[in-house]
């Protein structure tokens, strides 16, 4: 007898209904080459954006520090994190990785990813960075090609080949 007031439940064969089956790993230089759309489609938004607010003078006074003031620190810094995060979420990609067929998925259930993961694949940049950048070279031998900050948030990157 089946309780009316009980949470559903998917089935063990439904998991991997949310992939397509004609997808494959994304390797090390496909999500290098996201990257550096991404980054030019950001410069392309933030350089514009610092000039508007603090005036192209900025670039050149070199009394501002490494950092700049709060201004650029908000816009190259801040900014690029919330809007990452809401890409991962609401897309499961960037731009660059979206233009590349790449999907970022939850590698147990292959569908979107929840709020904690966006937030701390993100945050777990920080130690695939640190030891020499190993954790983002680690694609390369890794058998489901993830980074280190993908094994943390418990995330699988994806080509997807409709």
């Amino acid at each position: 007898m089946n309780n009316p007031y009980a949470p559903p439940a998917a089935k063990v064969g439904d998991v991997d209904d949310q992939l397509p089956e004609d997808f494959d790993y994304a390797g090390f230089w496909w999500r290098v080459l996201a990257t550096i759309i991404d980054s030019i489609l950001f410069s392309i938004i933030a350089v514009p954006l610092i000039i508007a607010v603090v005036g192209f003078d900025t670039f050149m006074d070199s009394s501002r520090g490494f950092f700049g003031g709060p201004e650029e620190i908000f816009i190259s810094y801040v900014l690029p994190i919330f809007a990452i995060v809401l890409f991962w979420k609401f897309k499961q990609a960037t731009p660059g990785k979206m233009l590349l067929a790449i999907r970022i998925v939850d590698a147990k259930t292959r569908g979107p990813l929840s709020w904690g993961q966006c937030i701390g694949r993100y945050f777990a940049y920080i130690p695939s960075a640190l030891v020499l950048c190993l954790g983002y070279l680690w694609v390369g031998w890794e058998p489901r090609k993830r980074a280190w900050h993908d094994m943390l948030a418990g995330t699988l990157v994806v080509r997807i080949y409709k």
